[in-house]
């Protein structure tokens, strides 16, 4: 790293179950002299209803994301090279966006993002709870799913196909980090 530059931030997106924490962790481990940001360990101010959100236009700029903004400030001042941001926004919230050098979204398929997340989620659940959170997807959540397609992606640096193998996924984005960098 250059004296007095500041480190390169790169935010990964996808839609839950599409791949944010496993690639963001190894890209981070590959990328040298880098720090990692997890937006699933902060405990967000954001709309109570998400589909009544999308259904008003998706106002990014609804979520209080500070608790994360101070957390990457000091990391701004530290003496890196890179930060990763598991990140599902990229660039449509405000506030963070002047902060991002680089958005990646990871396009993983709905059906291959669900399984994941049910495999994640529900371990230790019922069948019950299992199919509940299904019907609710159905119903009503897919929407949130689609949101993320229509915005987030269109509105990312670059695209990786999300059912590629993780070594290949973290190994594209590397070599666009390599042009930027």
């Amino acid at each position: 790293m250059k004296k007095g530059k500041q480190p390169l931030v790169i935010a990964i997106a996808a839609v839950s179950g599409g791949g944010k924490t496993t690639i963001s962790t190894h890209l981070n481990e590959r990328l040298q002299n880098s720090k990692i940001l997890f937006f699933d360990e902060y405990d967000f101010d954001g709309p109570d209803d998400i589909i009544d959100w999308i259904d008003n236009g998706a106002n990014y700029d609804e979520w209080n994301l500070a608790p994360l903004m101070s957390d990457l400030e000091v990391l701004l001042t530290e003496p890196l090279n890179y930060i990763v941001m598991d990140f599902p926004f990229a660039y449509k919230h405000s506030k963070t966006s002047k902060f991002i050098d680089f958005t990646v979204f990871i396009d993983t398929p709905l059906d291959i993002a669900m399984a994941r997340r049910v495999s994640r989620d529900f371990k230790n659940s019922t069948v019950e709870n299992i199919l509940m959170d299904m019907e609710g997807y159905i119903s009503q959540g897919r929407r949130g799913y689609l949101e993320m397609l229509e915005t987030i992606k269109p509105n990312s640096d670059i695209i990786v196909d999300g059912t590629l193998p993780v070594f290949e996924i973290v190994s594209i984005i590397s070599q666009y980090i390599e042009q930027i960098d």
